[in-house]
């Protein structure tokens, strides 16, 4: 970074009150409930970068810890949780959250205090079309996830008579209507869009799928959901190709599905791991350390937390004390990574420059898919916009 910044940060540092010894970076993610898998991920991989950096970071005078916690996937209790985080002057960044629902308002929260928070998993657009300096993420996002998924279905699958189904969630409900736009676009038919929190018994619904004879089913939302969606359609004789996004990223949804899982096909902005050449080494840690293969976001939990560990090594490394929160976000923003996920960098909204988007497919009854497709799209250049 630039002499200049640097000497212009530090500065800022001079009017913050003197910082302890004890740096945390805290997780927030779902790690109870329906969606705990892929919450946990998120969790393990930020766990073992913090982990790996503590030596070095004893060098320095600091203790760095982690401080995970748990959002059960509720925008409630995300907000919650980002109220008492705030409050912890230890807290000196957030990775998370899962849900871009959950992000969002308790980001806003993060952003009053600006306390830095690098996500690995939201990929809503709002996510960072606000512009705040404290917020960045590593993965892509819905409004080109969406478009990607909905080309491949019509260009490459041939879906004439699609059926959209969403879990009426931010993101589920966000990423299914840019899935029917782009498949509009393309000459596709819409013969349903329905929205449903339905987690157990879909006979209606597929009462209504029936009548509208779909050769192509999309459900936007996550794999607790959509397993039982598919498995429930598949036993009443609905044959239609089977689509979701990345909320089906996980060995739970075959573990639901069993069998049903069979030829399905989902986008995702965080391949399987064999996708990322650099994440062998990391892959292997985390087995021997977690007694388990890492899945879908713990890779991108784990480049999370390093960009913020770079940031604050190269800021005690040079002022000698540990940044205000104020002072990590200008930082990371500034922050470049080669990480195990690749190049990352930020651009002026908090999206990473350039993007990959996988498309997969499950040949069989088994995690992880086949990755048929890869997509690398650099982040739209949207206006900053202001939630209302």
């Amino acid at each position: 970074m630039k002499k200049a910044l640097w000497l212009a940060v530090v500065a800022l540092g001079a009017l913050a009150f003197a910082q302890g010894k004890v740096i945390k970076i805290a997780t927030v993610s779902p790690l109870s409930g329906e969606q705990a898998a892929l919450g946990e991920m998120i969790k393990l991989g930020a766990q073992l970068a913090i982990e790996e950096a503590q030596p070095e970071f004893e060098k320095l005078g600091f203790k760095l810890e982690l401080a995970p916690q748990d959002d059960q996937a509720n925008p409630d209790v995300g907000v919650a949780v980002a109220r008492r985080l705030v409050t912890d002057p230890e807290i000196l960044a957030i990775v998370g959250h899962l849900n871009t629902g959950v992000a969002i308002p308790s980001s806003e929260v993060y952003k009053d205090y600006q306390l830095p928070m690098v996500s690995p998993a939201n990929t809503g657009p709002a996510v960072t079309d606000r512009c705040y300096l404290d917020i960045d993420r590593l993965v892509g996002r819905d409004d080109v996830q969406g478009p990607a998924g909905a080309t491949f279905a019509v260009k490459t699958l041939g879906a004439k008579r699609i059926f959209i189904i969403h879990d009426k969630t931010t993101y589920g409900q966000g990423i299914a209507e840019q899935f029917k736009k782009r498949a509009l676009e393309l000459g596709a038919q819409v013969v349903g869009f329905t929205g449903t929190e339905e987690k157990s018994n879909f006979q209606a619904l597929i009462l209504q799928m029936k009548a509208k004879r779909p050769d192509f089913v999309y459900f936007g939302g996550i794999y607790n959901q959509g397993a039982v969606l598919l498995k429930q359609m598949r036993e009443r004789g609905i044959k239609a190709t089977f689509m979701g996004p990345d909320g089906l990223d996980s060995s739970k949804f075959v573990e639901i599905a069993g069998q049903a899982a069979k030829g399905v096909y989902y986008t995702t902005v965080a391949g399987p791991i064999d996708q990322y050449p650099k994440a062998k080494a990391m892959a292997k840690k985390f087995e021997e350390k977690f007694g388990k293969a890492p899945e879908s976001f713990a890779i991108y939990g784990y480049d999370s937390a390093n960009v913020i560990i770079k940031a604050l090594k190269n800021f005690i490394s040079y002022a000698h004390r540990a940044p205000t929160r104020a002072e990590l976000s200008m930082l990371i923003r500034q922050t470049t990574l080669e990480g195990v996920t690749g190049h990352v960098e930020f651009d002026y909204k908090g999206d990473r420059k350039q993007a990959d988007y996988f498309v997969v497919h499950l040949e069989e009854a088994k995690y992880p898919g086949k990755v048929v497709k890869v997509i690398s799209f650099p982040a739209p250049a949207t206006k900053c916009k202001a939630i209302r």
